[in-house]
């Protein structure tokens, strides 16, 4: 429901003063100007910027009145011009107040709120070739975000973007929780490096460089837990950070933009007008509450299909990760194994099953290969009430996307794993605007792995369902990558951005000193509570329950996959730091869902309920058994009457965790 839209509240024309917008709450405030730097006094430091009519564009951030963004640049390089932003002034400036509120089929909550102050700036170059652009900022209560919109116009016959040096120069030397990356076609697999800013940009005492994808989660002491990332990509190349200051003093970001694939000097060309995807500065007191925001969705545009009755979350079967065993144990890629799969979802009440690669091949992905036969397996899934995804490469989708999705439709298929596509260059943003589009029209939902981050398509576009660009569990199979100090940094990182299938569902646990990596029925490290949780934690509309169904054969702790949603209507952080525990609660309907883990520390972790109505609930918990430390698959299972006024005491091992369903008591 739409409450106010962009009702102005205030237009300033042909002003030099500084503009400032501040959220809802108070808390935070974002503030524009143009500033000029007196020229340097040899042998002095840089001379302060100082305010000017005229002169560099520049935003400032600050959070319960401490300055978290200091001022920082805002500039795009054009093909054969002068850099936009560096010689400017304010020609106008405008504020509205944004009020809404709108339902999201999936994902951390089912209704949303976008309330925010907007401030609309139009700048205007001061000399030749007088170009024009506008800056949109957007104050919410967890975040500041802005962007760019270059408007059509005399001066610029073509828009043909080179660089976007925007700054980030953060207040004091944030300690970072950063994502490295080897280059701009990676799938941002990798772990979050808990560093200081300011260490890349001089290791060993020599100038360097990292290239950092998003988010970035920063920690500002005494000031607030930020991270940076971006939305609505629509027509651009996705963003990446880098320290540029070569100087051990230096600890601040600049953009990097994936360049082209095909022309590595272009980083976006595009018809005017044109603007750029948001830039987003979360902001807050704690790390749990960027956890809970919602502003990513919030700067996306509304839904483009009405019709999304045949979109549904639910939890798939999955043959890949334990290496396709199958009724006899023995490891067979055949139509008679999925068939075991599918039986397995129906008695297990979940909705899918899914196929992954080798039943197509990469380049023709119409074609069955004889091994796995998809139409076949459809027929035999419908009558169980499961219905079926397919793996797909990249490569046959961008040669075979309408012919293939049009024939899949016909054969029933559900949904769509799109694999490998590493890249996010315009093309290859402009590929996931494309598939979605496609499948949407043959009525396919879609899961994109060896992907970018996630930016909330998934409101526009409500058939994604996922996201893979994650150091997931099937590192397991290889290494010990993936593990319990993993697993308790994503959802404070890679999770900021949305969906997350990090594929979850191993129960052959393991201690550290007890772990083998193994390809098939592979192992994994935490223990069985510690692996529960990740149901009532990770965020993944259509979630994966990875091991074999013998794996899962008489254990009574698999009720808890069983009965967890894949969707929710509210979440919410109790308690957590990155990388060291996290406690998480969500609410599906009237019952309400725990989860619970902690990296390789014991920990004692006092939770209160006051997060629950009035009332009485019965909560079924998943607890590490006192001996869990050296026999990480044993569970303590319990049944208690709990309410608002109560306190739980948990008690994690090491690698360990804990889930509970909360449901309400019956009279």
């Amino acid at each position: 429901m739409r409450l106010f839209s962009f009702l102005s509240v205030l237009l300033v024309v042909g002003t030099a003063a500084a503009q400032t917008i501040t959220s809802p709450a108070g808390q935070l405030a974002v503030t524009f100007q143009t500033v000029t730097r007196p020229a340097a006094t040899p042998g002095q430091p840089p001379a302060e910027l100082q305010p000017s009519p005229q002169g560099q564009l520049v935003y400032r951030v600050t959070f319960q009145g401490k300055e978290l963004v200091e001022p920082s640049a805002l500039r795009l390089e054009l093909k054969d011009q002068p850099p936009l932003g560096a010689a400017v002034r304010i020609a106008n400036a405008s504020t509205s107040t944004i009020d809404e509120t709108y339902r999201l089929p999936h994902g951390k909550t089912s209704t949303a709120r976008n309330q925010c102050q907007v401030l609309r700036l139009e700048l205007e170059e001061t000399a030749a070739p007088s170009r024009k652009f506008i800056v949109e900022a957007r104050a919410y209560n967890d975040a500041i975000a802005f962007r760019y919109l270059v408007p059509a116009q005399p001066a610029l016959s073509e828009f043909v973007l080179t660089r976007e040096t925007t700054e980030f120069r953060i207040a004091k030397d944030p300690i970072t929780y950063a994502l490295v990356l080897p280059n701009y076609r990676s799938m941002y697999e990798s772990e979050f490096l808990k560093l200081p800013a300011s260490a890349f940009s001089n290791q060993g005492g020599v100038k360097s460089s990292s290239l950092i994808g998003l988010p970035l989660l920063m920690e500002v002491p005494g000031v607030a837990w930020a991270a940076i990332t971006e939305a609505d990509m629509r027509g651009n190349a996705a963003m990446y950070l880098e320290n540029p200051s070569g100087s051990w003093a230096g600890h601040y970001f600049e953009s990097r933009l994936a360049p082209q694939v095909e022309d590595p000097t272009v980083a976006v060309r595009a018809t005017l007008p044109h603007n750029s995807p948001w830039r987003i500065i979360m902001a807050g007191a704690e790390p749990g509450r960027l956890v809970e925001s919602t502003v990513i969705t919030n700067l996306n545009p509304p839904p483009a299909i009405t019709d999304i009755s045949w979109i549904h979350p639910g939890k798939a079967s999955w043959d890949w990760w334990n290496g396709s065993q199958g009724r006899d144990g023995k490891s067979a890629f055949t139509t008679e194994t999925m068939k075991y799969y599918v039986d397995f979802s129906a008695q297990s009440g979940f909705p899918y099953m899914l196929v992954d690669a080798g039943w197509s091949s990469l380049d023709n992905i119409t074609k069955i290969n004889g091994r796995v036969d998809v139409p076949e397996l459809v027929k035999y899934a419908a009558p169980k009430n499961v219905k079926i995804w397919i793996w797909l490469h990249y490569r046959g989708v961008v040669k075979q996307m309408e012919e293939a999705f049009s024939i899949y439709e016909k054969w029933g298929v559900a949904g769509m794993k799109i694999d490998f596509i590493e890249r996010d260059d315009q093309a290859g943003i402009d590929f996931y605007y494309k598939v979605a589009e496609c499948a949407a029209r043959h009525h396919l939902m879609v899961d994109f792995h060896g992907s970018t981050k996630p930016t909330g398509m998934e409101r526009t576009w409500p058939n994604v369902m996922g996201y893979e660009a994650v150091l997931g569990m099937e590192q397991s199979k290889a290494g010990a990558r993936d593990n319990p100090d993993n697993h308790v940094t994503l959802p404070f990182t890679r999770m900021l951005t949305g969906l997350m299938d990090y594929t979850p569902g191993g129960f052959e646990n393991a201690t550290k000193a007890g772990f083998v990596p193994r390809g098939r029925a592979p192992m994994v490290m935490g223990t069985r509570a510690h692996h529960l949780a990740m149901y009532a934690i990770f965020d993944a509309p259509v979630q994966m329950v990875a091991d074999s169904p013998a794996t899962y054969l008489g254990q009574p702790s698999f009720e808890f996959i069983k009965s967890v949603p894949a969707a929710w209507d509210e979440s919410k952080v109790l308690a957590g730091l990155p990388g060291e525990f996290i406690v998480m609660a969500r609410r599906h309907g009237n019952e309400w869902f725990l989860g619970a883990m902690t990296n390789w520390t014991q920990r004692e972790i006092e939770i209160p309920l006051s997060f629950l109505p009035a009332g009485s609930f019965n909560a079924v918990t998943y607890a590490d058994a006192p001996d869990a430390a050296t026999s990480p698959k044993n569970v303590s299972i319990g049944n208690q009457s709990v309410d608002r006024a109560r306190t739980l005491k948990l008690l994690l091992a090491p690698g360990g965790g804990y889930a509970a369903r909360l449901a309400p008591a019956k009279p």
